[in-house]
């Protein structure tokens, strides 16, 4: 793994200075691609497509190669979130652009139901066509029908796309939001940041911590207003909290399953220095994240 193969010329640069650095990290710490993967819990394929830029590793991958190379996360986890977004929105440009190939193929495969360009009245239209053109329709209303009875009419979707109504004991989400963000203040607490759009783009670290062999994350939406905590390089029966800076107060908490990385619903925040997030293992070991200016 010391002799590197070029990166794809049209790579994003920051895709490139991140990609980079996981290659000094793992070419200082000479590990072989044999000992990535016994130190990581990656395969030594997933890492030769992560180090080719080929696939953007995941955020736990990342703090595994920190801790197996003696890095400080923080750095590397930085850099991966830069990535991240240059990566997503690489991804929706794509999409975009087959979007637009789909609907030019539709628009072209349906021109002949319209008149062609500069004529003034249109051909008549086969029987083949009309036959198509009456089916597409009965399958439009019978998806519209369909999506209506599996919602219930219902304007939100819980995880894993099940129909859930708005809770019902709070308020409406300010309006003006960006696009994607469902909730703000109060109205995200108890909700999945990602689900609610407030991850991503909109979300940032402002502490961490390893505990044990764990890496902890407090993270912030300054447009959600909401905190939650985040946790890497997991075992079974650790549990993750989110709560007040302070001693008592309301939290939000998981426990770990059977993944490596998991994270906590969101808590309302009016400030990142106004929770902390912090793990017990399973182990007994205890230990927060504390944002700057948090007690």
């Amino acid at each position: 793994m010391n002799r590197w193969r070029p990166l794809a010329d049209d790579l994003d640069p920051r895709v490139r200075e991140f990609t980079e650095c996981l290659r000094r990290q793992v070419d200082r710490g000479g590990l072989s691609a044999a000992a990535l993967a016994d130190a990581t819990g990656y395969s030594a394929s997933s890492w030769e497509r992560y180090l080719s830029a080929r696939l953007l590793p995941p955020r736990y991958a990342v703090a595994a190669l920190a801790q197996a190379t003696g890095a400080d996360p923080r750095h590397l986890v930085t850099l991966w979130e830069v990535a991240e977004r240059a990566w997503s929105r690489a991804e929706d440009r794509h999409d975009v652009t087959m979007e637009a190939d789909r609907v030019a193929e539709a628009r072209a495969a349906l021109g002949e139901f319209g008149p062609p360009p500069g004529t003034g009245r249109a051909p008549r239209a086969s029987r083949r066509a009309v036959v198509l053109f009456a089916v597409g329709a009965v399958a439009v209303v019978l998806a519209v029908v369909g999506a209506t009875v599996f919602t219930g009419g219902s304007g939100g979707t819980g995880r894993a796309g099940e129909a859930r109504a708005p809770h019902p004991s709070r308020p409406a989400p300010a309006a003006g939001l960006p696009a994607g963000v469902k909730c703000t203040g109060a109205t995200c607490t108890g909700e999945d940041p990602e689900g609610m759009g407030c991850g991503g783009a909109h979300a940032r670290t402002t502490a961490s911590a390893w505990i044990g062999g764990a890496y902890v994350e407090a993270r912030y939406s300054e447009v959600c207003a909401a905190a939650w905590a985040r946790i890497s390089a997991a075992a079974l029966g650790d549990t993750l909290t989110v709560g007040p800076a302070h001693a008592t107060g309301p939290a939000q908490r998981t426990r770990i399953g059977g993944t490596a990385a998991a994270y906590t619903p969101m808590l309302a925040a009016p400030a990142p220095a106004a929770v902390r997030a912090c793990a017990t293992l399973a182990s007994g070991l205890h230990g927060c994240a504390t944002p700057e200016g948090g007690s």
